[in-house]
């Protein structure tokens, strides 16, 4: 299997991202196309020391320009078609590859994929989900800031679509709720009250309403929300983990008893950060695509695109999206596509 790579994204340099590569060839059997300025990708290479073996796995794909965290990506993308991120949504689409990942503008990684690659039959709006971590398991929110404004179909649409991604973590029939603002099935705006009627007639183990206390207690598979509201969940979450780290490290360093208690409690603290720590789960999937297409943080670490690269290598061995457009076609929605 080969996975394309916008190697020029993201924030940290392309050596972060081709230490990424290597590390996911290291752990799966794939090969990688690298995408983005030849000269400056091959320089990176040679100075790299590892197998010959997996830089033999490695192709690299020349594009010419790359998009900028700061520009905007509609405008971006019409006028740089020979940027990395479209050259790497062009090589799935010619069938070269059957991913592409990249950390560069999430924006207009989006729609690249979305223009270049369409959208499946009965998606009236390709979205993001994200994996959280919870007290017992992952939980799969979309969508986290594709689609700002939202129609109850889309809300529906995105419970089948994360349901199909709860797979990769060998959940048989997910329990999907709909974030709100309480648990009883009236509440909440227009929007929501719609979306739970659909969700409600579908064919989703759809167990109702669920809050913002709930998100992280693992009781749920699947959380639905607007754009709007799960990019905020998003970067509060980021945010709590963070300030929570740094709250502890501060009371650790308060007393001598305090310090010794971390030493003997340092193996708790480390499985702790990797709980929470993004990079455990690569990167969004963008769904409802033709195609796989996965969106980074701008920050990846190497260890965050390699879990972004074998979560693609894993999405395209369980057929994820022809999942999708079988379960799609049996629902309640699938006559409402649209804008």
């Amino acid at each position: 299997m080969q996975i394309a790579l916008d190697a020029m994204g993201g924030d940290l340099g392309p050596q972060e991202l081709i230490d990424g590569a290597l590390l996911a060839l290291e752990k799966d059997d794939l090969r990688i196309t690298l995408v983005g300025d030849k000269s400056v990708l091959e320089e990176h290479l040679q100075s790299v020391s590892t197998k010959e073996s997996l830089l033999q796995r490695i192709d690299i794909v020349h594009a010419q320009t790359v998009v900028s965290m700061d520009e905007n990506p509609v405008d971006a993308i019409r006028r740089k078609k020979d940027s990395s991120i479209m050259v790497a949504f062009d090589l799935v689409k010619s069938g070269q590859v059957s991913a592409a990942v990249s950390a560069g503008n999430s924006g207009a990684t989006l729609a690249a994929g979305v223009r270049k690659l369409g959208r499946l039959k009965n998606v009236a709006r390709p979205g993001l989900a994200s994996a959280f971590p919870t007290l017992k398991g992952p939980v799969v929110i979309m969508d986290i800031g594709a689609n700002v404004e939202c129609r109850p179909v889309h809300l529906y649409q995105f419970g089948v679509m994360a349901s199909a991604f709860s797979r990769l973590y060998n959940v048989a029939k997910p329990r999907v709720g709909l974030l709100t603002i309480g648990e009883e099935s009236g509440k909440g705006n227009t929007l929501i009250k719609e979306a739970y009627n659909l969700l409600d007639r579908s064919n989703l183990n759809f167990i109702g309403n669920v809050e913002g206390r709930d998100v992280f207690q693992g009781d749920i598979d699947v959380i639905v929300c607007d754009g709007f509201v799960g990019n905020i969940v998003l970067k509060i979450s980021e945010g709590l983990a963070e300030a929570a780290m740094k709250m502890l490290r501060e009371e650790i360093l308060k007393s001598a008893l305090a310090k010794l208690g971390y030493v003997l409690a340092r193996p708790a603290f480390k499985e702790f950060k990797k709980r929470v720590d993004y990079a455990e789960y690569g990167g969004a999937p963008l769904f409802g695509i033709k195609g796989i297409g996965i969106v980074c943080h701008g920050k990846s670490s190497a260890y965050a695109i390699k879990n972004a690269l074998i979560g693609a290598v894993e999405m395209e061995r369980l057929k994820l999206n022809d999942v999708i457009a079988a379960d799609l076609a049996e629902g309640p929605g699938n006559m409402a596509v649209g804008r």
